[in-house]
């Protein structure tokens, strides 16, 4: 393991419920990386989705690979957001979801950088569970410096 939780932790600014990104397993700076999201039981977004068919929701996935792009994208500028930058996500395009990702499953996520111009960053994005592809997409995010206290 490259990165655990709580070393990502200092890529990203999100937090528990909202940290996707459980560890990273490879990265090459600058060009891919490949990170984990334990899917449990007990996930808060579990209780309305559905509660009788717990389904992690298609933005959620989408957004596990973007948080998985951060850690590239920071990891690849030699930056952190205690340094005043974050990585926005402003799209994703050609979404495609092809299985549900249910308690117990371990989302496995892989993210290639396809552009980095002026700080905008393309990525593309492909997820699957074991030899499953739950989805691929273009996830598109945008550095900016922001105000440290």
């Amino acid at each position: 393991m490259l990165l655990d939780v709580q070393e990502i932790k200092e890529y990203l600014p999100q937090r528990y419920p909202f940290l996707l990104v459980d560890r990273v397993v490879e990265m090459d700076v600058g060009k891919s990386i490949v990170a984990y999201k334990n899917v449990t039981n007990n996930e808060p977004f579990f209780e309305g989705h559905f509660p009788h068919e717990p389904i992690m929701p298609g933005v959620l996935i989408i957004e596990a690979c973007a948080q998985a792009a951060g850690v590239l994208g920071f990891k690849s500028q030699g930056k952190k957001p205690k340094d005043g930058y974050l990585y926005y996500f402003v799209g994703a395009d050609g979404v495609r979801l092809r299985r549900p990702v249910v308690p117990g499953d371990q989302l496995r996520m892989e993210v290639n950088i396809i552009t980095n111009r002026r700080g905008i960053y393309k990525f593309s994005a492909r997820a699957s569970v074991g030899d499953e592809l739950v989805g691929t997409m273009t996830i598109i995010c945008a550095e900016r410096q922001v105000e440290v206290d």
